[in-house]
């Protein structure tokens, strides 16, 4: 039996199935549409209620935010996309050395095999339909190592970049707007290569590295430093930019620099080529990560590269 046809994981039961039930019916679009528009109001009782009954549901610790106050936040989303205080996430030093963009939880992390990668227990994927279904645009990361990130709604949602690199490409692939909780990576086939997603491509150190900003229900939007808002408009055609390693338009950031945000919550996975890198041996799946934390290292052979 191939990668991509090996049977759900048995222990996911009929209550489960039921549970993720309703988000197959849901008007995805239109329920994100309004998510938009409500986290948006800057109506004061009604964003000061949604804050704080989010603060207490989800036990957001606003300690480490830069903004402790709650009531200073203009609305729901810049709540939610708060920075965090200075010091508050340490990046990890050393060229060699790949740092975590975000602060969440591991789905999953491992090797490529060939163009397939795993997203739960009995369900695979395609490399190649995740970044958009360009065999050429894949090509650089079959057999290459993977991380999928899980943000939680209390976690922190600006991405960081884990690597010093020069962005070469962005794609905006439209899709389905799933949930990305676990059950639903567990449920749903092929669900990161059918959401809604952010596709980057940077050149690093260690080689190509891409990160794939994966949407979801009620994730409204998504932007990047450079580009601003990508979505919306959700629209049904790929869209593609190139970016010029030197001179107007080139993007070069730092390791540990903000790349870009998801204004409400959702997955990112990271991609790097064949022997590029040794994910960190205490790290599986379902451990909680820390942005800045030690996520991988330079493979033991692997020449540094000069950008």
């Amino acid at each position: 039996m191939s990668p991509t046809t090996t049977p759900p994981d048995a222990s996911v039961s009929l209550k489960d199935h039921l549970r993720n039930l309703p988000q197959t019916l849901l008007p995805q679009r239109l329920l994100t549409r309004l998510s938009y528009r409500l986290t948006r109001l800057r109506t004061p009782w009604l964003k000061d209620r949604l804050i704080r009954w989010f603060i207490q549901h989800y036990q957001v610790r606003l300690a480490e935010a830069q903004e402790p106050d709650p009531r200073a936040y203009p609305d729901f989303n810049a709540f939610f996309t708060r920075a965090l205080r200075p010091g508050a996430r340490p990046i990890a030093p050393g060229d060699r050395v790949v740092c975590c963009p975000v602060d969440g939880a591991i789905s999953q992390l491992g090797k490529a095999t060939a163009d397939t990668l795993l997203q739960a227990k009995g369900r695979n994927f395609s490399l190649t339909a995740l970044l958009g279904g360009d065999p050429e645009r894949a090509k650089p990361f079959q057999n290459g190592g993977f991380a999928t990130l899980y943000l939680s709604p209390r976690d922190y949602h600006r991405i960081h970049m884990p690597l010093t690199g020069q962005l070469r490409e962005m794609a905006h692939i439209p899709g389905k707007l799933f949930s990305v909780s676990p059950l639903t990576a567990q449920l749903v086939p092929e669900l990161f290569a059918r959401n809604e997603r952010v596709v980057t491509r940077f050149d690093t150190a260690l080689g190509p590295m891409a990160l794939v900003l994966v949407g979801a229900i009620n994730v409204a939007s998504i932007e990047t430093v450079w580009a601003g808002v990508i979505t919306p408009p959700l629209g049904t055609a790929i869209r593609c930019w190139d970016y010029p390693a030197v001179g107007e338009g080139a993007v070069r950031l730092d390791k540990g620099a903000e790349l870009g945000r998801f204004n409400m919550g959702s997955t990112v996975i990271v991609l790097f080529g064949p022997n590029a890198v040794r994910w960190a041996a205490e790290l599986r799946a379902e451990s909680a990560v820390k942005m800045g934390q030690r996520l991988a290292k330079a493979s033991a052979n692997r020449r540094l590269a000069t950008l």
